[in-house]
């Protein structure tokens, strides 16, 4: 099998996102420009070692919030206590990608009823805010805008660390918080994939004021001196002292307490429709995981809609009816296929997903061996199709994000994700809180017709999504991968470089990603209006070159591109069935970090 990476791709894989001065050379030529990779004596040379440990492991995209969660392990705490701490901790150190303004979702294997269980913590609209009253506020706009208050929703994280924790978790909520609300007080260094994303950020809001309205607040608590820089220390006591609430006075304090009553004050004074009520009569779900076989048991283990994680699934279904093996993992066959099964997934998830409370969604038809098998005849071998389209699943007769995962002594493992969708989110920080709102809401449709179109109360199409592997019936890997819509493409990806070409659970996250955006989105109409149906496909230096131009014969849109910033962040907890050794994974394209004990 020919390599996937090439010599210059290994060399620009380990470059770091930002090149301080300290690293110019005298003629200005950065000093990783002129220096290639060294080499390692067993493993793809482009990779590193994964982190193996007996009894606990973390990997998550901030050093110090993997340390918490080891931390929180060796105090007593569960998989699930763990989970929570480190998932504070990102909020803090993090929060260009998520945040207790935010959603979460979370998949958690029980090895004592042994059986996976799935939560969907996202939050609704507000209630008092009609269809027709929307589009009045939107004025002459298609669509709703991503900042501002008009696409925010109720904040469903901390709800959804209290259901995790009523069910799993053995330590109190106060010890739980306590290293957060320490690293909010006193501060911390700002990692360097962090800092760039904070400039970013910065960088979008300064250009979109006027959508926003009220900027002040995030100003203040993120922005006061500009965009943090590597190294500085961050801190937010405002944070810390609504951590300090929770952690004191359970969900109810952020739900129905005094947080809740700030939000509302807040809401009304910006002119925003979010209420107290609708903090109040919000609540998470337990939802039935669901599972497709690749090859050679394995199952992806997905959560269903208003997620997109069945995506994932039907892109299994079609890959599974093709060896990928037969060909390199860096040739244009391999791209090709997995690229065009996740268009036609997409296609279906454009029309059907959204939330289930809402719409009538044909799952058991798009998960569906048969359905699969359709989609896959659909492919042309030698060609992308121009113009893909939603399938029919009926069966006769009847969407910048945070993942962590953590592992115990006992065999809980938890996969659990969480989000302000968009960057940091809307540019909304309630007075004193020291948390952004999230901007999910931008995901409804404003097609009357469709099954994802805004409505009071509702749930809309949401990105994240935790991933589950089993083998043979066993619990076998907990990963994630961060990233909108490449979550799925990349949650696939994965499991091909482990199953078809054996790369171990470090290198399968660290080899070069392909990233298919265009087509059918869920905010679009019925009939598609207005989508790129070809799309781009966006690859990583470490795709030959002669692969890259047999899919622009093929007719794709090839694009490369080098910062890795759209092909997500990665994150894995691998368990051997028979030792229970864990073996944890990060990458480099995030500051993360797998540790264990």
């Amino acid at each position: 099998m020919k390599p996937i990476f090439t010599v210059a791709a290994a060399v620009a894989a380990i470059l770091c996102p930002m090149a301080s001065p300290a690293m110019a050379q005298d003629n200005g030529v950065a000093a990783t420009e002129t220096i290639g990779a060294g080499g390692r004596p067993v493993g793809a040379a482009w990779s590193r070692s994964p982190v193996y440990a007996q009894h606990g492991m973390a990997a998550t995209a901030h050093p110090l919030a993997s340390q918490i969660a080891i931390d929180i392990l060796q105090q007593g705490g569960s998989a699930v206590d763990a989970a929570i701490a480190a998932n504070a901790a990102l909020g803090l150190m993090e929060p260009t990608g998520n945040g207790i303004g935010g959603d979460l979702f979370a998949i958690v294997w029980d090895p004592e009823t042994q059986r996976l269980y799935g939560l969907n913590a996202s939050g609704r609209s507000p209630m008092g805010r009609s269809y027709d009253e929307l589009r009045a506020a939107l004025g002459d706009a298609t669509s709703i805008p991503p900042l501002g208050h008009l696409p925010v929703t109720v904040p469903g994280a901390v709800d959804g660390w209290f259901e995790l924790h009523g069910r799993f978790g053995r330590l109190g909520m106060d010890r739980i918080l306590a290293p957060s609300i320490a690293y909010a007080q006193d501060g911390f260094p700002m990692a360097p994939v962090i800092a760039y994303y904070f400039q970013r950020n910065l960088r979008g809001f300064e250009q979109r004021l006027e959508m926003i309205g009220d900027f002040d607040n995030a100003r203040a608590t993120y922005f006061a001196d500009g965009a943090p820089e590597v190294g500085s220390i961050f801190r937010n006591p405002d944070l810390a002292a609504t951590y300090r609430a929770i952690a004191a006075g359970g969900r109810d304090a952020f739900y129905e307490g005094e947080i809740a009553r700030t939000i509302d004050a807040y809401m009304r004074r910006i002119g925003g429709d979010l209420r107290y009520e609708d903090m109040a009569a919000h609540e998470s779900e337990w939802v039935d995981v669901g599972c497709v076989e690749y090859r050679d048991g394995y199952e992806l283990c997905e959560l269903p809609p208003n997620s997109q994680g069945f995506a994932a699934l039907q892109m299994v279904n079609i890959l599974r009816n093709v060896d990928l093996s037969q060909w390199p993992r860096g040739s244009a066959e391999v791209l090709h296929y997995i690229t065009e099964a996740k268009r036609l997934a997409f296609e279906d998830l454009g029309r059907f997903y959204a939330d289930p409370a809402f719409a009538d969604i044909p799952i058991e038809g798009l998960l569906s061996q048969e359905y699969g098998r359709r989609r896959f005849a659909e492919i042309d071998p030698a060609r992308a199709n121009p113009e893909p389209a939603p399938g029919d699943p009926r069966i006769e007769g009847e969407g910048d994000t945070t993942y962590l995962t953590v592992a115990d002594s006992s065999g809980m493992m938890v996969s659990l994700i969480q989000s302000n969708y968009r960057g940091m989110g809307s540019g909304l920080v309630p007075n004193g809180l020291g948390f952004m709102f999230q901007d999910r809401g931008e995901l409804f449709s404003l097609d009357p017709d469709h099954p994802n179109v805004y409505a009071p109360g509702k749930r809309p199409f949401q990105t994240i999504i935790p991933a589950f592997v089993m083998r043979n019936g066993a619990p076998f890997m907990s990963f994630g991968l961060m990233g909108g819509g490449m979550q799925p493409q990349g949650h696939v990806q994965v499991l091909i470089n482990m199953v078809d070409y054996g790369m171990n659970v470090q290198e399968a996250g660290d080899a070069a990603r392909l990233n298919h955006d265009g087509g059918r989105r869920p905010t679009d109409d019925l009939a598609g209006t207005g989508a790129d149906l070809l799309g781009t496909l966006s690859v990583e230096p470490g795709i030959p070159a002669e692969t890259v131009e047999r899919l622009r014969a093929m007719g794709h849109n090839v694009e490369i591109v080098e910062d890795g910033v759209m092909f997500g962040g990665y994150q894995a907890i691998v368990r051997d069935p028979e030792t229970g050794v864990y073996a944890g994974a990060t990458e480099m394209r995030k500051d993360g970090q797998a540790l264990g004990y």
